[in-house]
């Protein structure tokens, strides 16, 4: 059985996101005042909207009839038209998912919406038209604001690690049973989305469900893709094949960017909050990260978001610090040396009691729970 990433998903009240709730509320209160309706196509609901009153409403790319349009004007409601010729919704009222993102995958990679969006964004990055950063700007936001919509009361453990670990290595397998770990042990699972070790994670999540002859088995099919590179379309259609092989697999979230074009989401994350602006991309990740995050081996990228992770932790700026559980003693310690900083910068404060060290996946939940208690 498919989970709900969160205990309690909800959202503003006073939000409208889909057609049922439109109708519900219409039938229910009789009025949209002050409502705000969010990416909800309305070609069918003029009857409605004539006989409703809107004032004070607000309508975030809702495709509707010019005459309800000019009524609900009248009626003192904001009207954001959808904009044509995007490949993305900026208004959009949900994370994106991976069917979503990969439709059309069957003609190639660069025929999906994700590849198109990037396309989009490679265009009209450099050329300063505030429209377009404008655009970026509310879709992210959009985005933020679903995010924060789907995991209200989750307990979510943020993993971190490389996107160039490959399929079908032992390390791979290691992410891939943190993930199932994390999982079982109630927690949801949110990476960056990526390829590498945030795919594995993400794989582990989604085979919470099944036995370990299945996860062995996923990535054994998977290894013979093992990497986005040279070909994205056969890398995720690899992951297709797993999921249409195995259906039941648990949520987990996965938080990408397109400002990394080249490296496409992965299929695994069963919800993709995906982000123009890398920046606020990877703090959010960090920020919703409530129950603690886990550094797995990585290089540079990972070394940063230990620190980011650590600043805020250091400085209680987001409140009690949360746990920072980094695995591997030889990598931390000996090959890229940040325990040791680590442990230093947190002696003496509070969050001294909420790092830990540990070398194998398998420790990873027990140290989460012994640094939340």
């Amino acid at each position: 059985m498919q989970t709900s990433p969160a205990h309690a998903a909800h959202h503003n009240d006073r939000e409208i996101e889909t057609l049922e709730e439109f109708d519900a509320t219409v039938s229910a209160r009789g009025t949209l005042a002050g409502y705000r309706v969010q990416a909800v196509d309305l070609t069918d609901r003029t009857r409605e909207l004539l006989a409703t009153d809107t004032a004070g409403a607000v309508f975030l790319g809702c495709p509707m009839r010019e005459n309800a349009a000019a009524k609900i004007r009248t009626d003192g409601a904001l009207v954001f038209p959808p904009v044509p010729d995007l490949p993305f919704d900026p208004y959009r009222g949900h994370v994106y998912t991976p069917d979503e993102l990969f439709a059309s995958l069957d003609r190639g990679y660069e025929e999906t919406p994700d590849a198109l969006a990037y396309a989009w964004f490679q265009r009209t990055k450099a050329d300063g038209d505030i429209h377009a950063s404008m655009l970026r700007a509310v879709h992210d936001d959009s985005v933020s604001d679903a995010l924060d919509e789907l995991l209200c009361g989750a307990r979510v453990v943020g993993v971190m690690g490389g996107h160039a670990m490959a399929r079908g290595t032992d390390e791979y397998q290691g992410a891939a049973r943190l993930g199932r770990a994390l999982t079982r042990a109630g927690f949801t699972v949110a990476t960056g989305g990526g390829p590498g070790a945030m795919e594995a994670a993400n794989l582990g999540a989604y085979a919470a469900p099944y036995d370990d002859a299945m996860l062995e088995d996923a990535c054994a099919l998977l290894g013979k893709a093992p990497s986005f590179t040279p070909s994205i379309t056969e890398w995720a259609r690899s992951a297709f094949e797993v999921r249409a092989r195995w259906p039941r697999g648990n949520t987990s979230v996965g938080i990408p960017t397109w400002f990394y074009g080249h490296e496409p989401p992965n299929a695994f994350a069963s919800h993709l909050a995906k982000y123009f602006a890398n920046a606020t991309r990877e703090d959010g990740l960090l920020a919703r990260s409530n129950a603690g995050v886990v550094f797995l081996p990585g290089a540079a990228g990972t070394v940063q978001e230990i620190f980011d992770n650590a600043t805020p932790n250091y400085y209680g700026s987001r409140g009690e610090p949360t746990p920072m559980v980094l695995v591997n003693r030889a990598h931390w310690t000996d090959h890229l040396p940040t325990w040791p900083l680590l442990k230093a910068l947190a002696r003496e404060r509070s969050m001294e009691s909420r790092i830990a060290l540990v070398d194998r996946v398998e420790e990873v939940p027990e140290a989460l729970e012994r640094l939340s208690a």
